[in-house]
């Protein structure tokens, strides 16, 4: 702790940061890291990382695909001529099996009318096996509105599917 000498007759504590136990602390560490160092790069030489080949996903052909996209800024649809792509503000499409163009009414009726004649064609829900529920795997445009895809999701939970995915781009790892 440091002190100021001095007259005056009245001791008061100086703000000076006493350095010394940080150089001692910062030596300390020093040390640590030049014995630790070489110890780690030798074992990290020996590591060797499994390589492993990925496996595509075995889809179900019940599954419900669909194509969530917005009309571009000029109020075209995907298709159309000089379609510049899905906008914020535009108004929502989506395509059943990635083909077809359905309203919300029309999403709903015809996911409901699919996966009743799956269950009963599988002898009704209660024989029905969990791994044979199929599944609804949206693919959204990257400047879709929230509201689109959501609208989705609410018509396919209407019509009975359990579990709803998103199919996107994979990110190549080597690029």
């Amino acid at each position: 702790m440091a002190m100021s000498v001095g007259g005056g007759g009245e001791e008061r504590p100086m703000s000076d940061i006493n350095t010394t136990p940080l150089v001692d602390v910062m030596l300390v560490l020093l040390i640590i890291f030049l014995i630790a160092v070489p110890v780690a790069i030798q074992t990290i030489e020996k590591l060797k990382v499994p390589v492993l080949a990925s496996e595509e996903t075995q889809d179900k052909v019940e599954n419900l695909l669909l194509a969530v996209v917005s009309t571009d800024a000029a109020g075209r649809s995907p298709g159309q001529p000089g379609y510049e792509g899905s906008s914020p503000n535009g108004e929502c499409r989506v395509y059943l099996n990635n083909i077809t163009p359905v309203d919300n009414t029309e999403l709903a009726k015809q996911a409901f009318d699919r996966l009743d004649a799956i269950v009963k064609r599988e002898g009704g829900a209660t024989n029905m096996d969990p791994d044979k529920i199929p599944e609804v795997h949206i693919r959204g445009d990257v400047h879709v509105p929230w509201r689109c895809v959501a609208g989705a999701i609410y018509n396919v939970q209407i019509a009975g599917y359990p579990k709803v995915g998103f199919i996107s781009t994979p990110v190549d790892p080597n690029g």
